[in-house]
């Protein structure tokens, strides 16, 4: 069963979930995991970390318990779970026509008020590479920390600690942010996989261009801001079309 989010106002931290793709230094994942604690945030998932990275992590001191509790994920989508919003970290200078984008501290104000009584997912990328186009296309937004522009780019635990830093310190939600409950990132993606197999079913989809429009619909999919009914109801005219299409040859 999934975990469904608090709705006491005093624990509104554990509806936040911080998210680390493909990261790959000890020391990083252990200043991620020492700063969600320092500012009361405490559920962790790692994407594909580096395996020895992860495990030297986990047996240094200083926020054993978030580290303990962190679970390894195969992919994104796995780690996002029941989260309805999704919020990818990145600076995105070359990409920012393909997302809306909020900077700190405004971000952290919507984000706040979100977690009030709903959950979400702070996405980083790994220290190298940085969020991907793929991570990217599962976030509905993307928060930028503002930085000096000859040093652009911060550490992991650094950005982790920041960004934190900035959610905890909203003492409420802002009213004029709330916005209508919305779907899982899990049945967003659900929705996502059965579009798919019915346009490649149908001849619309290519496989050579699969990739690529695959991020581009779950984008448009995110984007769509369904309400639980209307998920519903979609995933169910895509299944019905997915059936008829799988039938069209017998009589």
């Amino acid at each position: 069963m999934p975990e469904a989010p608090t709705r006491d106002p005093a624990n509104w931290h554990q509806n936040l979930r911080v998210v680390l793709v493909g990261a790959r230094n000890s020391l990083n994942i252990g200043a991620a995991a020492r700063a969600m604690l320092n500012f009361g945030f405490t559920d962790l998932r790692c994407v594909r970390p580096y395996e020895l990275s992860f495990r030297s992590a986990r047996s240094a001191a200083g926020a054993g318990s978030v580290l303990a509790e962190a679970k390894v994920c195969a992919d994104l989508s796995e780690a996002l779970g029941e989260a309805e919003l999704v919020v990818g970290c990145s600076g995105l200078e070359a990409r920012k026509q393909r997302h809306v984008q909020r900077a700190l501290p405004s971000a952290a104000t919507a984000l706040r008020t979100h977690l009030a009584d709903r959950q979400a997912a702070l996405v980083f990328g790994s220290e190298k590479s940085g969020l991907t186009n793929d991570d990217l296309s599962h976030c509905d937004w993307v928060l930028s920390i503002p930085t000096n522009s000859d040093c652009p780019s911060m550490n992991l635990g650094q950005a982790v600690a920041v960004c934190c830093y900035e959610i905890s310190r909203r003492a409420g939600p802002s009213p004029s942010l709330k916005t209508p409950q919305g779907v899982a990132s899990v049945t967003r993606e659900r929705i996502l996989q059965t579009l798919l197999g019915v346009l490649e079913t149908s001849g619309f989809l290519q496989a050579g261009a699969r990739p690529a429009k695959t991020r581009k619909l779950r984008r448009f999919v995110g984007r769509l801001r369904l309400a639980p009914e209307e998920a519903r109801m979609l995933q169910a005219i895509l299944r019905q079309v997915e059936w008829k299409l799988g039938h069209r040859d017998r009589k």
